[in-house]
């Protein structure tokens, strides 16, 4: 006798799989180049390290916004002809922007490139409505935090691999980055299977792909605006890591390059091991809301340690307890997804990466000047030698900031979801 549930669970696992390698490779592609592409600017602009910053954050800030407009699009587009076509489409234009880069003979070639890449990177929109299609409502969580461990690991190996190949020459890594593009558009078209059938498309509709359009979804349900102001303050919270984590540590420990690099690995692989590992037993056994509450809370807590930590092995100790914060974005994310059709499960995607999108262009600024701010001399709590204490100093705010951010969303999670209890 045959076991249907085990007959329905085989492809269902496999298709999961096949778009955690989609994600992976495509996360391995994109992190390649971070090692270069701020020297390649350098380089195109003589030496001017001002320069080549100032340029360097108006790219990011340009792939940020590109995220905000193409992601619902994209979403809208893979509920109207399905899954598949738009990330096929997505890695193969990947793959071409990367080769773009690699020829680029000055560097406006490189800000269109930029622009091309956060045009056709948005597919992580499609990728998780590709997960809400292929798995139950219950086990969402898991999968999503899966999704976040394939990105841990394309962020840890990723830049390792550039730096070896930038070593060989700075163009090198982005002939790999396009190689592996075009080779998960090759895996894609072979392998990956159509998640979306048919009858549970939804014509494509401007009013619906436009960034504001796609934001109205998230005010359809209560409580599904509530859940959307929690992933904005966790985005934007999130955005203190990148924007001075690598001058913070410098400033306040005197940490090098080997050791910023250890200690983000370290990061990586305790993320990985929660979201991996942890955040199915841990939903199944307190539920979706109580795990976002703990995540939440975790984070707040983790990034209060960063922030007052007067010695580097303190901060350290910050970095478990900062990996449970991975529970709050899949637990987050399922639970949004129970407030939608399967049909709109596309266009609730691109919501959410626009909402990433906003808050990439916010945040850099937000943080970067705060740090400025409680470090420049004549700040108004920085140390004045004749009349304050050093103590007034507080390098740390920018996480104290995010900290009082993730406290913020857990009250707001805490009341939306306190009616459905789950």
């Amino acid at each position: 006798m045959i076991d249907h549930t085990l007959a329905s669970t085989a492809p269902r696992q496999a298709a999961v799989l096949f778009i955690l390698v989609t994600v992976l490779l495509d996360m391995l592609s994109f992190g390649i180049i971070i090692p270069v592409l701020p020297k390649l600017v350098e380089e195109f602009l003589s030496g001017d390290t001002a320069q080549a910053a100032v340029l360097y954050g108006l790219m990011g800030t340009a792939w940020a916004f590109m995220q905000f407009f193409c992601s619902p699009i994209q979403g809208a587009l893979s509920d109207r002809f399905g899954r598949r076509p738009v990330v096929l489409l997505s890695n193969f234009g990947l793959g071409l922007d990367y080769i773009v880069m690699a020829l680029a003979p000055n560097v406006a070639w490189l800000v269109v490139g930029r622009v091309i890449s956060g045009m056709a990177s948005s597919s992580f929109s499609t990728a998780g409505a590709y997960i809400a299609d292929v798995t139950p409502p219950e086990q969402r969580a898991a999968a999503f935090g899966k999704i976040g461990m394939v990105f841990g690991l394309g962020f840890i190996f990723g830049p390792a691999l550039g730096g070896w190949l930038g070593a060989i020459d700075p163009r090198v890594p982005f002939w790999g980055a396009a190689a592996l593009s075009l080779m998960n558009a090759c895996y894609g078209f072979f392998v990956l299977p159509e998640s979306l059938p048919p009858d549970k498309r939804m014509p494509f509709r401007w009013a619906r792909a436009n960034p504001v359009g796609s934001l109205v979804l998230l005010r359809s349900h209560h409580e599904l605006f509530g859940l959307a102001t929690v992933a904005f303050f966790g985005y934007l919270a999130h955005a203190v890591l990148p924007s001075v984590s690598v001058l913070y540590m410098g400033y306040r420990y005197g940490w090098g390059p080997a050791s910023v690099g250890l200690m983000m690995a370290g990061v990586g692989v305790a993320a990985m091991i929660v979201q991996g590992g942890l955040i199915r037993p841990i939903t199944a056994r307190f539920g979706e809301r109580r795990t976002l509450l703990l995540g939440l809370s975790c984070g707040a807590i983790g990034f209060s340690v960063y922030g007052i930590a007067p010695e580097g092995w303190i901060f350290c100790l910050g970095i478990p307890v900062m990996a449970f914060w991975g529970l709050a974005g899949p637990a987050n994310q399922s639970l949004m997804t129970r407030h939608i059709s399967s049909s709109e499960q596309g266009q609730l995607q691109g919501a959410i990466a626009s909402i990433n999108g906003m808050t990439g262009m916010i945040g850099p600024t937000l943080f970067t000047q705060t740090f400025a701010f409680f470090i420049r001399p004549n700040s108004p709590l920085s140390p004045q030698p004749s009349t304050l204490s050093t103590s007034l100093d507080l390098p740390g705010a920018p996480f104290l900031l995010a900290s009082f951010m993730l406290l913020s969303a857990a009250v707001i999670a805490w009341r939306t979801t306190k009616a459905g209890g789950s």
